[in-house]
């Protein structure tokens, strides 16, 4: 069954602080490795979003403990420290990193439509974050995760169709990518939260949101059938 209006939310540094996430995370991986083995850490971290398109820490942390165990020019360093790692992020208070307001947000948009994830990431932490945080509780288990949701959007429809969308994501070439393909079946809305979204010369080179808001909490205070409403009306309007 088609829904009226669906509302798409991306997790990092949309509902929840990735940034905050990984500032802690350097200063955890320095402290238990060192500052040097530490920067090979993000020197295959960089490669690996660079290669996938999206970020994976436990991914690269498997690919550092194997050049540190077979390749001689690797740090030296004691292999049996990186399960520290792994545990550190696995049992990360990601609790604490959601957004003020952001569950309340949830529930305001739930009065409108249907509330889902939609996501990056891998297929390891990315669930587990989402869980352990309370966003799956929050929207009811409705969850998507993908490689690059804006090449998966076909099958983002079959799971969930409707007759209009809303994207909020902190990535402005996400929500030109959605815009290019649903046209005025979605609203774009853009968080000016963490780096990508704060990066203005990075904003100016994608077509504009159909709204930018200073954090996620925001969203409480906007009229919402009025601006699903003006895109809505566009559809009316196309032969």
């Amino acid at each position: 069954m088609s829904e009226e209006v669906v509302f798409f939310l991306d997790v990092d540094n949309t509902l929840l602080d990735g940034d905050h996430l990984v500032a802690d995370l350097k200063r955890y991986i320095e402290q238990e490795i060192g500052a040097a083995p530490a920067a090979s850490y993000w020197a295959i971290f960089n490669a690996m979003r660079s290669e996938l398109g999206y970020v994976d820490y436990l991914g690269a942390l498997q690919r550092f403990r194997f050049e540190v165990e077979t390749h001689a020019d690797a740090p030296q360093i004691d292999p049996q420290l990186l399960p520290r790692i792994a545990g550190f992020l696995l049992d990360y208070p990601f609790a604490e990193r959601v957004y003020s307001r952001a569950f309340e947000v949830i529930r305001h948009l739930d009065r409108f439509g249907k509330t889902v994830i939609l996501t990056d990431g891998d297929a390891v932490l990315q669930p587990r974050k989402i869980e352990r945080s309370g966003l799956s509780d929050a929207v009811d288990g409705r969850v998507l995760i993908y490689v690059h949701k804006e090449r998966r959007l076909d099958a983002v429809e079959r799971h969930y169709p409707a007759r209009h969308y809303a994207m909020i994501d902190d990535k402005p070439s996400i929500l030109a990518a959605l815009k290019a393909h649903w046209h005025s079946r979605v609203t774009t809305v853009l968080p000016l939260q963490g780096h990508y979204a704060l990066d203005a010369a990075r904003r100016a080179s994608y077509p504009a949101p159909d709204l930018t808001i200073n954090d996620i909490g925001a969203l409480v205070d906007i009229d919402v059938p009025a601006l699903i409403g003006k895109t809505l009306a566009t559809v009316e309007q196309t032969p």
